[in-house]
C-alpha cells in the first residue's frame, strides 16, 4: 500500500501543475482586468501597478514568474488587499471553513446515513418515503432559502440561536445546519441505493437462510457495499465544503475562503483566485486518496498493487 500512495503523490503533482497553469491562462482571458473601475486610473499609475504585479510582461514570463514563487512557497500579494499575501488571507480564511465544512459534513453523515439505510431496509413503508420526501426537500430547497428560514425560526422567532457572527459555539449552528442540508440529501439517497443493491447479493440471500436476523445481516455484511457509493460522493463532497461556500458564509457573516475566492473572481485578483484554486485542488487529491484507501478497506475485492 505504501507504494501505491507514493506512485499517487507523485502522479498528483503534475496534475496539480496542469491546473494551476490551466487556471493561470484562464483568468488571464477572462473579459476584464484588476484595474478597470468606474473611474479609471490615470495612466501613469495604471502603467506603475502593472509593473508592480508583473502585468506588463508576457504571459508565458508571468507564467514562470509564478511557478518559480510557488516553488518556494510564495502565493504572491493580493491585489484588492496589497496590505496582505495571498498566503496570509487563507491563513486567516481556510480554518473558518474548515471547522464549519467538518462540522456541516458531520451533521450530514449523521444524518443521512441512518435515514438512507432505514429506508432502504423498510422499502416501501412510511420511514422509506419519508427519507425520500426529506432528501428531495433537500436538494430541491437551496441553502439561499434553508438559511433565511433557520434565522427566522430560531434568531428571531425563538431567539435561540444568533443569526450571524464568528466566534461562540452558538454561531456554528445555524450555518452548520444550513450547509449540510444538501449533502444530507445526497447522503440518503446514495446510502439507500447502495444498501438496496447490497441487499439484492447472493451472500446477503445466504446469511438469511443461514437464519441471521435482520440486523446483524445488515451490519455485518451489507454495510459495507452500502458504503461504497457515499464515499465516493463525501472525497470531492469534504473538498468543497472546507474552502467555503460563500452563500452561507454571506447569509450568516462568516470570514471564511469561499468569501474571497468569489470577490477574488470579481475583482480579478489573479493571486488571490490562483490561490484558493491551488488549495481547492489540493484537498480534491488528498480526499480522493482517502476515498480510494476507504474502497480498500469496505471492499475486500478491492487490493493495491
Amino acid at each position: 500500500m505504501l507504494s501505491y500512495l507514493l506512485r499517487r503523490l507523485v502522479i498528483s503533482v503534475p496534475v496539480l501543475l496542469a491546473i494551476i497553469i490551466v487556471s493561470f491562462f484562464l483568468m488571464r482571458f477572462a473579459p476584464g482586468g484588476p484595474f478597470d473601475r468606474e473611474k479609471a486610473f490615470p495612466p501613469a499609475i495604471e502603467k506603475n501597478l502593472r509593473a508592480r504585479y508583473h502585468l506588463d510582461e508576457p504571459l508565458a514570463a508571468q507564467c514562470l514568474r509564478y511557478l518559480g514563487g510557488l516553488a518556494t512557497g510564495d502565493l504572491g500579494a493580493s491585489m484588492k488587499y496589497p496590505d496582505l499575501t495571498v498566503a496570509e488571507i487563507i491563513a486567516q480564511s481556510l480554518p473558518v471553513s474548515m471547522v464549519l465544512g467538518l462540522l456541516a459534513l458531520a451533521i450530514a453523515l449523521a444524518a443521512g446515513l441512518p435515514a438512507g439505510i432505514i429506508g432502504a431496509v423498510r422499502k416501501g413503508a412510511w420511514p422509506d418515503h419519508a427519507t425520500m420526501t426529506l432528501s428531495m426537500l433537500g436538494i430541491s430547497v437551496p441553502t439561499l432559502v434553508i438559511g433565511p428560514l433557520l434565522i427566522l425560526a430560531f434568531s428571531f422567532g425563538l431567539a435561540v440561536f444568533p443569526s450571524g457572527g464568528w466566534g461562540g459555539a452558538g454561531q456554528l449552528v445555524l450555518p452548520s445546519l444550513t450547509l449540510s442540508a444538501p449533502f444530507a440529501a445526497y447522503i440518503a439517497r446514495l446510502a439507500r441505493s447502495g444498501m438496496l443493491d447490497a441487499l439484492s447479493r447472493d451472500y446477503i440471500r445466504t446469511a438469511r437462510a443461514k437464519g441471521l436476523s435482520e440486523m446483524k445481516v445488515v451490519l455485518r455484511h451489507a454495510i459495507r457495499e452500502a458504503l461504497l457509493p457515499v464515499i465516493s460522493f463525501v472525497g470531492p463532497a469534504a473538498a468543497a465544503v472546507m474552502t467555503g461556500s460563500v452563500v452561507v458564509e454571506k447569509i450568516f457573516d462568516v470570514p471564511g475562503m469561499g468569501r474571497h475566492f468569489v470577490n477574488g473572481a470579481l475583482n480579478r485578483d489573479y493571486p488571490l483566485v490562483l490561490g484558493c484554486v491551488i488549495v481547492y485542488s489540493i484537498l480534491i487529491v488528498i480526499f480522493n486518496l482517502a476515498v480510494d484507501l476507504g474502497y480498500g478497506i469496505l471492499d475486500v475485492r478491492v487490493k493495491y498493487d
